[in-house]
């Protein structure tokens, strides 16, 4: 099927949360949700929510999301029934979750390779950290995954606006070990990228007698 992308409503975290609440798996928030739990507020408007979850244990999301469908996505533009795709999960990382009977697609979920307890990053597999590295909570116990993982990711389509706006306002709540870890992974899977000089940047001017971090 070709899935419509105007019937997106993205579950809020808070939501997604409690339907996975007795989920054992370490999945976490993902992408532009993530940034906004760390920042601390909603800044902009999300159509849809993703999240990952470690690939060998993806059925335990999907068995947390009984009576809802879900749908693997194979190619651009094109999805399949997982019951049918489930083959494919190995060569494919996204599945869209659809309410039956509204037709509203309401979550993203991110299937991430893994070793036991350490996170694997897609985009480079030298990249790895526990998991307990990987996510965060809020204070009202929401996992999300570290920024600066989130904007090694979104650095792929930095011409974005969304994602020009999360660097920007992010990098200022980056402490020195988290633009460090951020520069190093960007050097290693975007030689060259533009976001290196504005961490390079940040880091001398952070070290300038009298700089106030928020």
């Amino acid at each position: 099927m070709e899935p419509d992308l105007e019937r997106w409503d993205g579950w809020r975290p808070e939501e997604v949360a409690r339907r996975l609440a007795r989920v054992q798996a370490p999945w976490y928030v993902a992408a532009g949700w993530a940034i906004e739990l760390f920042l601390g507020g909603q800044r902009r408007e999300h159509e849809d929510i993703e999240i990952a979850v470690p690939r060998d244990r993806f059925d335990e999301v999907a068995g947390a999301l009984a009576g809802l469908e879900l749908y693997v996505i194979v190619g651009p533009g094109l999805a399949e029934p997982l019951e049918s795709a489930r083959e494919k999960l190995a060569s494919t990382h996204q599945t869209w979750v659809r309410e039956p009977n509204t037709g509203v697609w309401r979550l993203d979920v991110f299937r991430e390779p893994s070793d036991g307890d350490t996170w694997i990053c897609r985009r480079d597999e030298s990249t790895r950290l526990p998991y307990s590295h990987v996510i965060e909570r809020t204070n009202d116990g929401i996992p999300y995954g570290r920024p600066e993982i989130i904007l090694l990711f979104k650095a792929k389509h930095s011409h974005l606006e969304k994602n020009k706006l999360d660097f920007a306002d992010t990098l200022p709540r980056l402490d020195a070990d988290r633009r460090a870890w951020l520069a190093a992974a960007l050097a290693r899977v975007h030689p060259g990228h533009e976001w290196l000089d504005a961490l390079a940047q940040e880091r001398i001017v952070s070290r300038r007698p009298g700089r106030e971090r928020r």
